[in-house]
C-alpha cells in the first residue's frame, strides 16, 4: 500500500504553511490584488523570517509542493513574494558548479530578504528557448551581455536588492543554434542592466513581472554558468540547453502545486458554499442518479486528485534524483489544465455571484491561468510528454 503520511517534523511545516495562508495571505489577498506593485513590506519580511527557520523552504520534494499547495491556496501572487533565489537559484544549481552554488546561493539565508530571478523569454522568443538572440561576447576576463528579456518574474525585486542576482540565457554563437545558448549570472547593480518596463497582469498581479535591458552589460568571466566551450556538431545541445531544460524539470512540479493551491481554494469555497445552502453531494451513488451538480463536483475533485498525484510523483523523483523530464511535463500539464477546469467551473457554479468581486472566485480564475503558461506552456509540455513516450526527437516531432 502506498503511504502518503508525512513524518512529524514535514507534517509540521505544512500545517504552519497552512495557518499562515490562512491567517496572512487570504484576509489581504484582494487588497494586493487591486493595488497591483504595490510592496507588502510587512509580509515579506514575516515570510523572511519563516523562511530562515525552514519552515518556508521551498525545496524540491514532497513536502515542498504541499507547503507550496497550502500557500497558494492563500494567495499565489503574494506566495511568489517569498524572498528567495527562486527560479534563479534553480537554474545555478541546474547548471552552476558547486563553488558557484555556494558563492552565489551561500548567504541567501543571511542577513535581510534578497531575491533571485531568471530571464529567458524574449519578444521574438517564447516557447522556442533556443531562438534567443540575446548576446555574451567575450572581452578579455569578462562577457558582455546585449538584449531584451520579457516576463522576467519577481526582477523588479532581484534588481533592487544589493545582493539579488539574475540568471540571463544569451548565445555566445548564433551559428550554434542551442549549442550555443549559455546561462550567466548578473548581480544586481551591474552597470548596463536595467528594468524597462513593469507588466500590468490579469492575476498574481502582487507578483512583479518585468522587462530588463541589458545594454553592453559587463560581467565577470566566471559567472558563465557551466563550460564556455560550443560544440557545433552537439544536436542536443550542449550543458547550457540542456541546463535550461533541467531548470524546468526541476520547477515546473512546483508550478504544478501552486496551481493545486488555487484550484483547491476554488473547490473549498464551492462545496462550503453548496452546504451551507444545504445541498449535500451524495457520494457512492450511482453517475447516472446524480445531479448534473454532483456530476460537475466530482469532476473538478477528480481533476484535482489526479493532478496531485502526477505532481507528488514528479517531486518525489526530483527529491530521488531520478531523471523526472517526462513526470514534470505531466504534472504541470494536467495541473494547467486541471486549474483551469475547475475555477471556470467553480465561477459558473456560483452564476453572478461567482463573476463579481464580492467572492475571490473570479481573482481565483485570473490567478489560475498562468500556470498553465508560464514556465512551459500546456502545449509545449504536451509536446515534450508525447516525445517521451513515444521515444521520438525534436527533429521527429514538432
Amino acid at each position: 500500500m502506498i503511504d502518503f503520511e508525512l513524518e512529524p517534523e514535514l507534517a509540521k511545516g505544512v500545517s504552519a504553511a497552512r495557518q499562515f495562508a490562512e491567517e496572512q495571505l487570504r484576509p489581504i489577498s484582494r487588497y494586493y490584488d487591486e493595488h497591483e506593485h504595490e510592496n507588502p513590506d510587512e509580509l515579506i519580511d514575516r515570510m523572511w523570517e519563516l523562511r530562515r527557520e525552514n519552515i518556508f523552504s521551498l525545496g524540491l520534494d514532497p513536502a515542498a509542493g504541499l507547503r507550496t499547495e497550502e500557500l497558494c491556496w492563500g494567495d499565489a501572487g503574494l506566495y511568489l513574494c517569498i524572498p528567495g533565489p527562486a527560479l534563479g537559484g534553480a537554474a545555478v544549481f541546474s547548471s552552476g558548479t558547486k563553488e558557484q552554488i555556494g558563492k552565489f546561493l551561500g548567504n541567501f539565508n543571511e542577513g535581510r530578504p534578497k531575491w533571485g530571478a531568471m530571464a529567458m523569454t524574449e519578444p521574438h522568443a517564447g516557447s522556442d528557448t533556443a531562438a534567443i538572440s540575446t548576446t555574451a561576447v567575450r572581452d578579455g576576463d569578462e562577457w558582455v551581455l546585449n538584449g531584451e528579456k520579457i516576463f522576467v518574474t519577481m526582477g523588479k525585486r532581484a534588481l533592487e536588492d544589493s545582493d539579488g542576482f539574475v540568471v540571463v540565457w544569451a548565445t555566445v554563437d548564433k551559428s550554434a543554434g542551442r549549442a550555443g545558448m549559455k546561462s550567466f549570472v548578473v548581480p544586481a547593480g551591474t552597470p548596463g542592466m536595467r528594468v524597462e518596463k513593469m507588466e500590468k497582469k490579469l492575476g498574481i498581479r502582487a507578483s512583479d513581472t518585468v522587462t530588463i535591458v541589458f545594454d553592453d552589460c559587463r560581467i565577470p568571466f566566471d559567472h558563465i554558468l557551466g563550460s564556455p566551450e560550443v560544440k557545433k556538431t552537439d544536436k542536443a545541445g550542449t550543458k547550457g540547453f540542456k541546463g535550461a531544460m533541467a531548470t524546468f524539470d526541476a520547477t515546473r512540479p512546483i508550478v504544478a502545486a501552486q496551481a493545486l493551491g488555487i484550484g483547491r481554494a476554488a473547490l473549498d469555497f464551492v462545496k462550503e458554499e453548496l452546504e451551507r445552502q444545504g445541498i449535500t453531494i451524495r457520494y457512492g451513488v450511482p453517475r447516472q442518479s446524480l445531479t448534473a451538480l454532483e456530476r460537475d463536483i466530482m469532476d473538478m475533485e477528480a481533476s484535482y486528485k489526479a493532478a496531485k498525484l502526477l505532481t507528488l510523483r514528479a517531486l518525489w523523483m526530483m527529491s530521488q534524483l531520478q531523471p523526472n523530464s517526462l513526470e514534470s511535463s505531466m504534472a504541470k500539464t494536467k495541473a494547467g489544465l486541471a486549474i483551469t477546469k475547475i475555477t471556470q467551473k467553480a465561477v459558473e457554479i456560483m452564476g453572478p455571484l461567482g463573476y463579481s468581486r464580492k467572492y475571490l472566485l473570479e481573482k481565483w480564475m485570473r490567478d489560475g491561468k498562468i500556470n498553465d503558461i508560464f514556465e512551459g506552456t500546456g502545449q509545449i509540455n504536451m509536446l515534450v510528454t508525447a516525445r517521451r513516450v513515444l521515444n521520438y526527437s525534436r527533429e521527429q516531432l514538432k
